[in-house]
């Protein structure tokens, strides 16, 4: 071999050597940055804030929460409409499931809870990182045992209104701002929905609750459906007016008159399709055909899943949709 050949072979040599070293150093460099990377989501998963919540206790939350458990309605609807999909949730009212209305949104949950109180081990066996709550669900007497499994925030208080209540489970969830988003939306909406209602506008609104062959009113006071029904004006008839006293109030058969109004929306517990049927067996009532509502083709079923439901923001835009829909021109 000539001493050219011989040095040209010594510098390929060489040269390949530098090039597989470059390649070696290059991809520990990037094994290196996607560690990093995982590093970096896994330290902000963990890291924590502290809020108060609204019993004034002072909780230590995760920033970025990945396992929330959410055992009441509004707070499930809350974290749904965020985004959120809880990994435990609540049945909803009167019903085996996750509330009719979430059910698509939330199909990936498990039912942990009742509204009137939570499975503790199948609720441990998920191994939540946050759990939210409020006043409207029997969980609520429990917070000492659910904070032994994760960090527990009762986000409302017994009747808060609707708006503060979602602002404050947005925050446990650190993401406030993106409510306040949905908010000012949501406001657009009703202004606009205002404007449409022509003849309707101011007009008295009934919502009732058909249940064991007889109406219980629904939607009184500062809730879901109470307060857009007054911020779009619309008036309800007296004996719907006020807070109040529980979740629904029962009325009798010989009072039925006291339901009436110019519109009235009726549901059950349940959802748009059991409504239906409610309806046909309210017809068969005696003196539900002289209520001014039926007579004038004014009575809408309704899903009552939403409507008859704690409420949270996707139930509110449900009962905004459903006004626009029979109402605004």
């Amino acid at each position: 071999m000539s001493r050219i050949r011989s040095t040209r072979r010594a510098v390929l040599l060489s040269s390949a050597a530098a090039v597989t070293g470059a390649l070696l150093l290059s991809a520990c460099g990037s094994d290196s940055s996607d560690d990093d990377g995982s590093d970096k989501a896994k330290a902000a998963s963990e890291t924590t804030r502290q809020i108060t919540d609204a019993q004034g206790r002072k909780v230590e939350v995760p920033s970025d929460p990945r396992k929330v458990v959410t055992l009441s309605e509004p707070t499930t609807d809350a974290a749904l409409a965020l985004g959120v999909a809880p990994v435990g949730t609540t049945a909803g009212r009167g019903q085996k499931g996750v509330s009719g209305y979430l059910a698509d949104k939330a199909s990936s949950a498990q039912v942990v809870a009742t509204v009137a109180e939570a499975d503790m081990e199948k609720l441990a066996a998920l191994q939540p990182d946050l759990i939210l709550l409020d006043e409207t669900t029997g969980a609520k007497k429990t917070v000492d045992k659910l904070q032994k499994i994760a960090p527990t925030v009762v986000t409302a208080k017994l009747n808060e209104d609707w708006k503060q209540a979602f602002t404050d489970t947005a925050e446990a969830l650190n993401k406030k701002s993106d409510a306040e988003k949905w908010l000012t939306d949501f406001d657009t909406q009703v202004a606009d929905t205002e404007k449409k209602l022509g003849d309707n506008a101011g007009a008295s609104v009934s919502v009732i609750r058909w249940q064991d062959g007889a109406p219980s009113v629904v939607g009184k006071g500062e809730g879901h459906v109470g307060s857009t029904l007054k911020a779009l004006g619309l008036d309800r008839p007296k004996d719907q007016q006020g807070a109040s006293t529980g979740h629904s109030e029962p009325v009798s058969l010989e009072k039925l008159s006291t339901i009436d109004g110019d519109w009235l929306f009726f549901g059950v517990l349940g959802s748009k399709a059991d409504g239906d049927k409610g309806y046909a067996a309210a017809r068969k009532v005696t003196n539900f055909g002289k209520l001014k509502a039926e007579k004038d083709g004014h009575v809408v079923v309704i899903d009552g899943s939403a409507w008859n439901s704690a409420g949270g923001p996707l139930a509110a835009q449900i009962v905004l949709d459903d006004i626009k829909e029979a109402l605004a021109k």
